[in-house]
């Protein structure tokens, strides 16, 4: 049983695997305590003692004469604004009549099998059980459910909250904030990771020390982000990528969003995680209900490396509806570094032509084949096809494409529109902006209010008409800049505040009747690279495109970074041109390859202007994907070391479920001169096994050498507690592969 409620103690019991969530109904009043959260227990009994209620100021049922020091100290389980919690609550609730106020209390509860959906919402499916604890404000008319579901394998356990407005008398209430996590813990020395970056340097760890007041991580840009994403860890300050106590919190969510953590003057830690209130007000009349997003929840006493490989199993297994999902993604050829705009049919044929002799087996055709769009400054939104550039259209196109044996792919970015398009011109009205006010340029382009119906409606009817005009078979859908100068002429005065909310609703609705009208298409999300890397766009599409920066080296932070929380199987990662568009720094085919194959791997340049060497690779590099990508897809993820923190040296590791084959990348950033080789450690083998070790790649000769000395099949108990030595590569950015296979 993953829940149960223990009466005797007025405590419910959540447990995985290997971890439990304690939560404890205190005092006669109903005020709901958390208890523990942790390393799953032998019993509970006489765990809530933890909460410390026979402590001074006490319960106030004891002392009634200083309730506000008891609700200053006291950890609850879902803390509410106005009523002498100090600290920044999860729910804020103002009323018809101007007061801001709410304390809901326990009422009843209720534990059932599985999960239930999220309506117009991502979320985990497919739990073992689940919890919903409903607690009222009577004197507001508030009930409030708290919804916990157990994943009992992956280690997780995810929750939501859902408000109603009882009120019979007519009067609404308004939500200012509604936050599904609130945990109140005490802070042992707590660090916090949390990943911050920019357009083309998504997703770098940051990790520091929890200090007194307010850290985290937010976005109000419409979107979760280039600049931060909505996940945070909570860690012991000793703990690494093997051991100690390790906490994160992820949400599944693809707009604006606030993770947040706080030291209070007791060193008590709240951590709160949801919409951002910034720019968020919802008016709940009478008998409506307000459903939050999901947070998922991991705790891991295996340290970093633990947590994400929860959160990827619980991403694998319970999040992504996909069919590609363990299924092998064809390797593809993106036009866009290639062309860029300056691209027509026999130029695409010829791409085809040359990807096909080299086992490549999908041809994605970016943005420039619509409407007038010749540049970046127009067009969006008329979603037709342009047949000068493209004669006899897609059908022509595709059908060429298909009788080379590829599939064919194709780019849109549904949400935007451009001043300079024949949408705009005959519905400005459509564009989101402030009456009276010239609204912000990105890009030259404007945001659509997909809120109205009728926009939404629009939009999605142009694409699924292309999509039904030729055989297309993958979609890359892209959102290129941030939402700003927010008004609707949907929406009246009083619900203004709701239209960052209601976007991302509309998003997911428009995207769940692409997958629903195509049910087998890949969907890749992209948002100006990875600007809406999360987890509420995996419950849609299976990847994301990681990054508009296919450079390895600056992808050795980025990819990191993602895989913390996000699986590798998700990542859209290519092989860029040399110099690299972005960086302008030359990078050997090899190592593009290899940092690549740890995601869903294509190429995303003109192969048709490749060296004779370069193009002779690509068959090599398709076959050691294939070879790999079922680990890639479900395997277990090892950080080994990481450059971020050698300065120099980069490898991880990738282990199949069974335990008998794994893959190690290694990326040497900078030669070191006169030096040793490098012994590295690995992790995840059976220990009692013995593994037959292949050095793939060039520079190996040394690595050969080397372990027919010390042993072509070694055991994984000497392989994880001695390691293998790797010698140094003859220059920078060079890479290669370790391939382990169980012997006989």
């Amino acid at each position: 049983m993953a829940i149960r409620f223990e009466s005797e103690q007025k405590m419910f019991v959540l447990e995985t695997k290997d971890t439990a969530y304690v939560i404890s109904i205190t005092d006669e009043k109903g005020f709901l305590g958390h208890v523990y959260y942790g390393k799953k227990l032998a019993d509970y009994k006489g765990i809530g003692a933890l909460l410390r209620t026979e402590e001074y100021p006490w319960l106030p049922s004891r002392n009634k004469r200083d309730e506000l020091g008891f609700k200053a100290f006291f950890p609850f389980e879902f803390a509410t604004n106005g009523t002498g919690d100090f600290r920044t609550s999860p729910l804020s609730v103002r009323t018809a009549q101007g007061s801001w106020a709410a304390e809901p209390l326990y009422r009843s509860h209720t534990i059932y099998e599985g999960t239930k959906p999220l309506e117009g919402l991502p979320h985990c499916f497919n739990g073992d059980q689940s919890l919903e604890i409903t607690l009222s404000d009577e004197s507001i008319a508030l009930q409030v459910t708290l919804i916990y579901s157990v994943f009992e394998e992956s280690n997780a356990i995810t929750r939501t909250v859902r408000v109603k407005n009882l009120d019979k008398g007519g009067n609404p209430v308004f939500l200012e904030r509604v936050m599904p996590l609130c945990l109140d813990m005490d802070n042992r020395n707590f660090e916090i990771i949390t990943l911050h970056g920019s357009w083309a340097r998504e997703r770098h760890i940051q990790r520091r020390p929890v200090g007194y007041g307010f850290q985290g991580a937010e976005s109000i840009q419409g979107k979760s982000s280039h600049q931060d994403n909505p996940f945070f860890a909570i860690l012991e300050h000793n703990a690494d990528q093997t051991q100690g106590d390790c906490y994160g919190f992820n949400f599944v969510y693809s707009g604006n969003f606030l993770a947040q953590a706080s030291v209070s003057e007791f060193d008590s830690l709240r951590l709160l995680m949801g919409i951002n209130p910034e720019g968020f007000s919802w008016k709940l009349e009478p008998g409506q209900e307000f459903l939050s997003p999901e947070v998922a929840m991991v705790y891991s006493s295996k340290g970093i490396g633990g947590m994400s490989r929860s959160f990827h199993d619980l991403y694998r297994g319970h999040l992504i509806r996909s069919p590609w999902q363990f299924k092998n993604r064809p390797v593809l050829v993106n036009n866009w570094e290639a062309t860029y705009f300056d691209f027509n049919t026999q130029k695409l044929i010829d791409i085809a032509k040359e990807a096909a002799e080299c086992g490549i087996e999908m041809l994605v055709m970016d943005d420039g084949w619509f409407g007038g769009r010749s540049s970046d400054n127009m067009a969006l939104g008329d979603w037709t096809v342009n047949t000068e550039k493209l004669p006899g259209g897609l059908e022509f196109l595709v059908s060429e494409v298909n009788k080379l044996g590829l599939k064919f792919g194709i780019w849109f970015e549904p949400e935007m529109i451009s001043p300079d398009s024949d949408l705009f011109r005959a519905h400005p009205d459509w564009a989101v902006q402030i009456p009276g006010r010239t609204p912000a340029l990105a890009r030259n382009q404007l945001v659509l209010d997909i809120t109205r119906p009728e926009v939404a409606d629009h939009v999605y009817n142009q694409i699924k008409s292309v999509l039904k005009s030729a055989n297309i078979e993958y979609v890359k859908w892209d959102m290129n800049r941030s939402l700003c100068d927010i008004a609707s002429a949907y929406l009246p005065a009083d619900r203004q505040g709701e239209f960052f909310h209601r976007y991302v609703l509309a998003l997911y609705a428009m995207q769940e009747k692409l997958i629903s009208d195509f049910p087998n298409l890949l969907l890749e999300n992209c948002s100006g690279g990875g600007a809406r890397y999360d987890a509420g766009m995996l419950y849609y599409g299976p990847q994301i495109w990681c990054s508009d920066d296919m450079d390895p080296v600056e992808r050795l932070s980025i990819q990191e970074g993602t895989s913390i929380v996000y699986p590798l199987s998700t990542m859209g990662s290519h092989v860029c041109v040399s110099p690299n568009h972005t960086t302008h720094r030359h990078l050997p085919f090899e190592t593009r390859g290899n940092v690549a194959l740890s995601g869903t791997f294509g190429y995303e340049l003109d192969i048709t202007k490749l060296s004779e060497e370069d193009k002779a690779a690509i068959p090599e590099q398709i076959a050691r994907y294939k070879r790999f990508s079922p680990m890639v897809r479900s395997g277990d993820y090892y950080r080994i070391e990481s450059d971020s923190q050698t300065r120099g040296f980069d490898a991880w590791q990738i282990v199949s479920k069974d335990m008998k084959q794994s893959f190690v990348t290694i990326v040497q950033v900078n030669a070191i001169a006169f030096s040793h080789s490098r012994i590295i450690r690995l992790q995840g083998l059976k220990a009692d096994s013995n593994y037959r070790i292949e050095f793939i790649g060039q520079d190996t000769e040394n690595d050969v050498k080397t372990s027919a000395e010390f042993g072509n099949v070694l055991s994984g108990s000497l392989l994880m507690n001695a390691g293998i030595p790797v010698h140094n590569m003859g220059g920078d950015f060079r890479s290669k592969l370790i391939y382990l296979e169980e012997a006989d």
